[in-house]
C-alpha cells in the first residue's frame, strides 16, 4: 500500500472515532449526573402528584 493519502485517511477515521467516543462518553456522564440530581430532588421534595 503505497497510497500518498493513507495517512490522511487514517487520521480522519481516528479523529472521527475520538469525536464519536467523546460524544458518547459526554452523554453517558451527563445522564448519570442528571439522574443523581433528579433522585436527590425527588428525595428532598417527595412525590407530589395530582390524584387520579
Amino acid at each position: 500500500m503505497n497510497d500518498p493519502h493513507l495517512g490522511f485517511i487514517v487520521a480522519s477515521y481516528a479523529i472521527g472515532l475520538v469525536v464519536v467516543a467523546g460524544a458518547i462518553a459526554w452523554t453517558v456522564i451527563d445522564h448519570r449526573i442528571q439522574s443523581r440530581a433528579l433522585a436527590e430532588l425527588e428525595a428532598r421534595s417527595g412525590r407530589r402528584r395530582s390524584p387520579r
